[in-house]
């Protein structure tokens, strides 16, 4: 499956960093529509944010931790971030 929305640009932050771990697979799988551990509530509304233009949020639940991936309503950019550094 492909993109279906672009990242724009593409931060993380010292917590993210912190963790060590290559954040390319989860931002494919971002990138792609897979929400990763969020509710069925919250993957129906990405989608609708996905087809409306409004901000996407993801949540990968790691060994190292769980990270989100959120990627604002105009898709200029996109932040790897930790649920406290939010």
């Amino acid at each position: 499956m492909g993109p279906k929305f672009s990242l724009g640009r593409l931060v993380a932050t010292p917590g993210v960093l912190a963790m060590g771990i290559d954040l390319d697979p989860y931002l494919d799988r971002h990138v792609s529509g897979d929400w990763g551990d969020l509710d069925e509530e919250d993957k129906t509304e990405n989608e609708l944010s996905l087809k409306e233009g409004f901000r996407l949020l993801s949540a990968y639940n790691t060994p190292f931790g769980k990270f989100w991936i959120i990627s604002e309503a105009d898709r200029a950019s996109t932040c790897c971030l930790l649920p406290e550094e939010y």
